[in-house]
């Protein structure tokens, strides 16, 4: 998929989408994403690159916005070993990619990261390893590759799925 970028200290919403910009749209937003942490992330991330992160990874507020960052810059996937139940439901509710995976630890910045979602599987490029991580539901993988959930539902209603009022 891509570049790994590994971040070692605690992770919150308010590093993802800094309070002082929830003002402004998801454009400004994301131009600060992970600013506190490493000024140059979000001007340097490539679409396709993968966010590694430490356990309990995205906790504080409920912000939407803090997986709608990622996302927005292009972020694969985002694995760490744990993930703040908020910011899990809200990331799989935006199409942004997130995976529990005990060992992404191992991962470090700049290695060629390829993940499996399907069968909960990394491989590194960089060094040959592969790692496992907890697979994705389909149900939940289906809706991440509609671009989240209101896409998801929108797709559904124009196949005749579900109905409206």
């Amino acid at each position: 998929m891509g570049k790994a970028w590994v971040f070692e200290s605690s992770i919150d919403t308010d590093m993802l989408a800094p309070g002082p910009y929830m003002k402004f749209g998801i454009d400004e937003i994301a131009r600060h994403c992970l600013e506190a942490v490493d000024p140059g992330f979000a001007s340097q991330v490539q679409p396709g690159d993968v966010v590694i992160g430490p356990r309990n990874f995205g906790l504080g507020s409920s912000r939407e916005q803090a997986p709608a960052a990622l996302r927005h810059l292009g972020v694969a996937a985002v694995l760490a070993p744990s993930f703040s139940g908020l910011f899990y439901r809200n990331a799989i509710n935006v199409g942004q990619l997130v995976l529990e995976c005990p060992e992404a630890a191992s991962i470090r910045t700049g290695d060629d990261i390829e993940v499996d979602a399907t069968n909960g599987l990394v491989r590194n490029n960089t060094t040959g390893a592969v790692i496992g991580c907890a697979p994705v539901p389909p149900h939940l993988l289906t809706m991440i590759n509609a671009g989240g959930l209101l896409p998801w539902l929108e797709q559904r209603i124009a196949r005749g799925e579900l109905q409206t009022r």
